[in-house]
């Protein structure tokens, strides 16, 4: 008797691609739909986590491309706190699909930023849609938006250089103001002044989150026809929720929907690709091993894996890549060592430090539940 199942490879089998697999053996996770090459014009966008990306990509020699770069003469130290080459444009953090496609209208010219600014209590000016790109503040209004100009032009640039534009999806909770556009984050907590009559909060559904995207998607291809998208999904657990449920609850909800839209969205458009690092880090195959202690932030055993998957993939489906695989000899026994010592339980720092991400200050508002 005869069944489909009989001739599927084993990737397809739990027991013997991951229960019988030491955690950092287990392969093929991902089948590139395009190559990457070191000449790929690369630009990374989107959650904290897609900062990983860019890092991992410079580092390894591809062509990760920064259009608004650190001035010359600016300090190493100095490029992190003022949010140059965090992602490939000073846009900050851009957690979900109807901010992204708000920063390509803008960026493609089909709408223009509102001039809104927020005003501290020592008189300096901050981006709304990127509160803390400027330590400190700008000193004016209109320095502030100068440089949000300058970085909405290098955005557009972005999209009009790259080959591959890499986008990590990272929340479904938003904020919008009643004049139609929408925040990183809620007004009130890292910066302006909260007003319930304006300011309305949005936990976005399936539909309006899939339509962002491919809204977004389409207005770049228009810009550059030859462009190519890849999608990930932040593994990251939400820091605070407003809707209502556990934390716990809403981030699985939040989650599971964004992983929904961004696998559909590459199963149906040719140009699409999805990687997995939201399974590989989230996966209990894993153990929890690529989390600190606090079971939110993704430590630097977890990131060099996660990149170790994504290049050995991309060897394996493209040997011309030139992505060169780490599976296998003493570089795994030794990295098999360290994950048996470095779970999440270790109190060995671990951390992915120098992360741009707003939302994690939202701790700050957790204080009185604890």
């Amino acid at each position: 008797m005869t069944h489909p199942y009989k001739t599927l490879p084993e990737e397809a089998f739990w027991a013997p691609a991951v229960a019988k697999r030491h955690p950092l053996d287990i392969q093929r996770l991902w089948t590139p739909k395009f190559n990457i090459t070191h000449q790929t014009p690369i630009v990374t966008f989107g959650s904290c986590f897609a900062q990983h990306i860019g890092r991992a990509m410079a580092a390894r020699g591809y062509a990760w491309t920064s259009t608004e770069p650190t001035p010359k003469g600016l300090s190493p130290e100095n490029a992190i706190k003022f949010n140059y080459d965090i992602f490939s444009a000073r846009t900050a953090n851009i957690y979900t699909t109807s901010l992204l496609e708000q920063w390509v209208s803008w960026g493609t010219g089909a709408t223009e930023a509102p001039d809104v600014a927020w005003e501290t209590s020592e008189g300096r000016f901050l981006d709304p849609f990127r509160p803390l790109i400027e330590p400190g503040g700008f000193e004016s209004r209109d320095e502030m938006l100068a440089s949000r100009a300058v970085t909405i032009t290098a955005f557009g640039e972005a999209i009009r250089k790259a080959r591959v534009f890499v986008f990590t999806l990272g929340l479904t909770e938003s904020w919008y103001d009643t004049d139609g556009y929408e925040y990183p984050m809620c007004p009130g907590t890292v910066g302006g002044n909260f007003d319930p009559a304006r300011h309305k909060f949005r936990n976005q559904r399936y539909p309006e989150i899939r339509r962002a995207l491919r809204t977004a998607i389409k207005m770049m291809e228009t810009t550059n026809p030859g462009l190519h998208f890849l999608l990930t999904v932040s593994p990251v657990p939400l820091t605070a929720t407003n809707s209502g449920e556990h934390v716990l609850v809403a981030t699985t909800h939040s989650k599971s929907i964004l992983r929904a839209v961004a696998g559909e969205t590459a199963e149906t458009l040719e140009n699409v690709d999805y990687f997995p690092s939201y399974e590989i880090i989230t996966s209990p195959a894993f153990r929890g091993s690529a989390f600190e202690p606090n079971m939110r932030s993704v430590n630097m055993h977890g990131v060099t894996h996660v990149m170790d998957c994504f290049f050995a993939d991309l060897q394996n489906a493209f040997p011309e890549s030139g992505s060169i695989a780490v599976r296998g000899g003493r570089r795994s026994a030794a990295r098999k060592a360290k994950f048996a010592s470095h779970g999440a339980n270790s109190d060995e720092p671990q951390s992915a430090s120098d992360l741009a991400c707003e939302e994690e200050l939202l701790d700050a508002f957790g204080g009185r539940a604890q």
